[in-house]
């Protein structure tokens, strides 16, 4: 029993008082690990955030859609399509539309500008096209 209490006494010895000379490495490695652990989380919220952020924007952005309506192929060189248009008044965008043949070639696509100051534009474009187009169909609509 002796020998354990000496035992003690001499670990006691080897090492500083607690407090004296500053904080231990276990002291300094845990706070070290909060800080860490708070700057993690802290980025992490900020980036949440700007992903929300952008992603907000993207589908509230899109001021501008479209709609083919109908289509007729009106020779060997170009069709016919009702476009309906629907965007903010004050806003002026393009649509894209294409036209393919039997096979499934692309053989039309053009780009067609809607800068009237109306919500909602009823229009019957003319797609011009390389074949016979057996279908016309809308590629998107952009602001710009």
């Amino acid at each position: 029993m002796d020998s354990a209490v000496e035992g003690e006494r001499a670990k006691d010895a080897a090492q500083p008082p607690q407090g004296r000379y500053g904080r231990t490495a276990e002291e300094a490695d845990a706070r070290t690990d909060r800080r860490l652990k708070t700057l993690g989380a802290v980025l992490g919220v900020l980036l949440l955030g700007v992903v929300g952020w952008f992603g907000y924007d993207y589908v509230t952005g899109q001021r501008i859609s479209g709609e083919v309506i109908k289509f007729q192929a009106v020779s060997d060189r170009s069709v016919e399509v009702h476009l309906e248009v629907r965007k903010d008044a004050g806003t002026d965008g393009y649509c894209t539309l294409r036209s393919r043949s039997a096979d499934g070639t692309e053989v039309g696509r053009a780009d067609f500008r809607f800068d009237q100051d109306r919500d909602r534009i009823d229009k019957v474009v003319t797609l011009r096209t390389t074949a016979r187009g057996t279908s016309a169909e809308l590629v998107g609509c952009h602001t710009g």
